[in-house]
């Protein structure tokens, strides 16, 4: 299958399939999607929701977490992940957003990333849902997916890298939504370890499948005896 077919293949069926694709982050403002997105860094959805609705409450505006200090906040977060930087983090980014950005999110990511705790992926992620910019966040599931499919080739080794490819093919008025879809697939059918592809409705355009189908198991979804093709 040649490459654009593939990605022709694959926006066809999402579109079809899968025509509203959101975060799975729960918020309701740009500030708090970016505080959700922030905490959520090697840190599971689930967990994130679950800590920010009192993190929401008490702290609901950019003013309130600049006026804050790091032992009133720690407790709303400890148990997410590296909870110490990420206190840190989110008190340097309420009181840069009062002092350099008037109290708003901004919506460039050249200026997100000025932000602590704010790098690419993370503005990637703010500008594509918020805005609908034709962004490509790439986390775990979006670089393994997307070389898993074949829309990104093997060579490819830095998430830079697979954002600029997908970015390149994908049209630009699917890219906020390609985000979403690859994730998506990544964290219910195609998992790390043990790929779901006896409940995988696009294994006609997969790189991976096409490679090892022979040989899955697909009742576990782990390749028994590596082939060559």
């Amino acid at each position: 299958m040649l490459k654009k077919d593939r990605y022709r293949a694959f926006v066809d069926h999402f579109t079809e399939n899968m025509p509203v694709a959101e975060t799975e982050l729960q918020y309701e403002t740009p500030f708090q999607l970016l505080l959700a997105v922030v905490l959520s860094a090697q840190c599971t959805d689930k967990r994130i929701n679950m800590v920010t609705p009192a993190l929401f409450r008490d702290f609901p505006t950019p003013a309130h977490l600049a006026a804050s200090d790091f032992d009133q906040l720690f407790p709303y977060i400890r148990s997410v992940s590296y909870p110490n930087n990420k206190t840190r983090h989110l008190l340097g980014l309420g009181k840069m957003l009062v002092e350099d950005f008037n109290g708003e999110v901004p919506e460039t990511v050249q200026d997100l990333v000025k932000l602590p705790g704010v790098g690419r992926k993370t503005a990637n992620v703010i500008t594509s849902v918020i805005w609908n910019q034709p962004n490509m966040a790439v986390d775990t599931h979006v670089f393994r997916v997307s070389k898993r499919l074949g829309l990104v080739p093997q060579s490819a080794k830095t998430p830079l890298e697979v954002e600029k490819h997908l970015i390149r093919h994908l049209p630009k008025e699917v890219v906020h939504k390609a985000h979403h879809w690859l994730i998506l697939h990544g964290r219910y059918i195609c998992l790390a370890r043990k790929p779901k592809c006896q409940e995988c409705s696009i294994t006609h355009l997969c790189r991976y499948f096409e490679k090892f189908g022979d040989t899955l198991d697909l009742q576990s979804g782990t390749v028994s005896k590596p082939i060559k093709k």
